[in-house]
């Protein structure tokens, strides 16, 4: 018998295996990704305090004019561009990468670049 794969639900184990290592702290923020069908947000994270540092997403006021369709790769490079000005404005440098259990290619990866190029470090 044919069964289907859920691809969420392994995404969510890749996602949990992927936290047991990866923390963010004040000093080192952790940067998650969200993905979803029609857009991409992208936050810092201190794990310790629980509190959420800095955010970007598609859907922003500044980034909503410049965006034609948030689920794209020029999308992930215009949030990840912006979520690295913000950081940088703040002080914040170094960050841990999460990809939030979602495969390093495609949107992920091009928001990883841009962020690296704009003056993250991770």
């Amino acid at each position: 018998m044919y069964k289907r794969i859920d691809r969420n639900a392994n995404r969510l184990k890749r996602r949990y295996r992927i936290r047991k290592i990866v923390s963010g702290t004040a000093e080192r923020p952790r940067l998650a990704v969200f993905r979803s069908l029609n857009n991409i947000s992208v936050q810092l994270i201190d794990d310790i305090k629980g509190h959420t540092l800095l955010s970007a997403s598609t859907i922003d006021k500044e980034l909503k004019s410049e965006v034609k369709n948030g689920s794209n790769v020029e999308a992930a490079k215009l949030v990840g561009k912006k979520i690295a000005e913000r950081a940088l404005a703040k002080g914040m440098k170094v960050v841990v990468f999460d990809r939030g259990g979602y495969l390093y290619t495609g949107r992920v990866k091009a928001l990883a670049d841009a962020a690296r190029e704009a003056g993250l470090e991770f």
